[in-house]
């Protein structure tokens, strides 16, 4: 008797929980799901949507992030919050909101010191704060708007672009706690790369590509880009000493690093602002604030192909991949109808 009271109870669940899925609503809670939840955790997205982290008290967008590896902390550049974002990667919590930063850009963080600098446009400077008190402990200042942050581990050294009316590539010994000159370039600089001796530079205005060479202190080397205007973010395989770039318009070209000459170029979404390199995956993320990720497959050196457009929000260009987390991390501005937020992927 006892069966064929189970049996009725059981078919009614499957029914409802049929009918939940099909409106698009969770069973266990009955909320509705997200299309960005359904696009990112579907399994044959390339990245997969772990948690959202919500930064309520920010507004306007954002610039780039740094983490800390050891300490699961992302530093996000709140640009038109003027405020510097700690958030717990672990618990998905923020920290601590840092305030008083001049058009924060770029971040660069060091276990060695636990030491975080974070560079702004407003004023141009440069501001080394202590990791675990959050206090500004010294200041490097330059003539125009500080920009793009790279540390290169085998001198020391950050290397900072400097300027709007003109560029250079600052130096701040990190050792002396010094700034240790410039480096003139022929226009303004957005993203580069540093790859031993060589650096090279993204300059838009000239849709250009300069070689700087760090021992001798000069540009040796410049490349024009002629597939497109505006090549503004920029990362690099070290390993098949392959550059990658994309311009505004919609253009991604891979570049020989040892030659100049472009291997391969196709279309992408526009507003391209992030590029990160997976070399465990041999894929490439690409942020576009059109409002997508370009997840491109490099199937060998000089063949390169669109593996996957995962939707995302307008304006959200401003990404970070860390290979030693395995985190792919996308920040979305705030907007009239979207609350600034990061978003954490797996990659598969």
């Amino acid at each position: 008797m006892l069966r064929y009271l189970i049996l009725p109870s059981l078919l009614f669940t499957v029914i409802v929980s049929i009918g939940f899925i099909s409106c698009g609503l969770n069973p266990k809670t009955g909320n509705a799901t997200t299309n960005d939840n359904a696009q990112s955790n579907s399994d044959t997205s390339a990245l997969q949507l772990q948690k959202i982290i919500q930064l309520s008290n920010v507004k306007g967008g954002f610039d780039l992030m740094a983490v800390d590896v050891k300490g699961e902390r992302l530093f996000v550049s709140a640009e038109d919050n003027h405020t510097v974002e700690v958030i717990n990667l672990h618990t998905g919590k923020p920290l601590i909101s840092l305030p008083g930063f001049n058009e924060p850009k770029w971040i660069v963080y060091l276990p060695q010191g636990n030491r975080i600098f974070v560079s702004t446009g407003g004023d141009g400077k440069v501001t080394e704060l202590d990791g675990t008190t959050y206090k500004a402990v010294h200041t490097y200042s330059f003539k125009e708007a500080c920009n793009n942050l790279r540390f290169d581990i085998s001198t020391n050294q950050l290397l900072v672009g400097v300027g709007k009316t003109f560029g250079s590539l600052g130096i701040i010994d990190v050792n002396q706690n010094k700034s240790a000159g410039e480096i003139p370039l022929s226009g303004y600089l957005k993203q580069f790369e540093i790859d031993g001796d060589s650096v090279y530079v993204n300059l838009p205005d000239k849709n250009t590509i300069e070689v700087v060479s760090l021992s001798s202190s000069k540009t040796i080397s410049s490349w024009d880009v002629t597939e497109a205007k505006r090549n503004v973010p920029m990362a690099i395989d070290r390993i098949h000493q392959r550059l990658f770039v994309a311009c505004e318009p919609g253009k991604f070209i891979i570049y020989s690093a040892k030659t100049g000459k472009s291997i391969q170029n196709f279309n992408i979404s526009k507003d391209a602002d992030g590029i990160y390199y997976d070399a465990k995956r041999n894929s490439i993320y690409v942020s576009c604030g059109e409002g997508n990720i370009e997840v491109i497959e490099q199937k060998d050196a000089d063949n390169y192909t669109i593996n996957q457009t995962i939707p995302t929000v307008k304006g959200a260009g401003t990404s970070l991949f860390s290979a030693q987390l395995d985190k792919y991390i996308l920040a979305v501005p705030q907007s009239i109808n979207q609350t600034a937020e990061i978003r954490v992927y797996q990659p598969k």
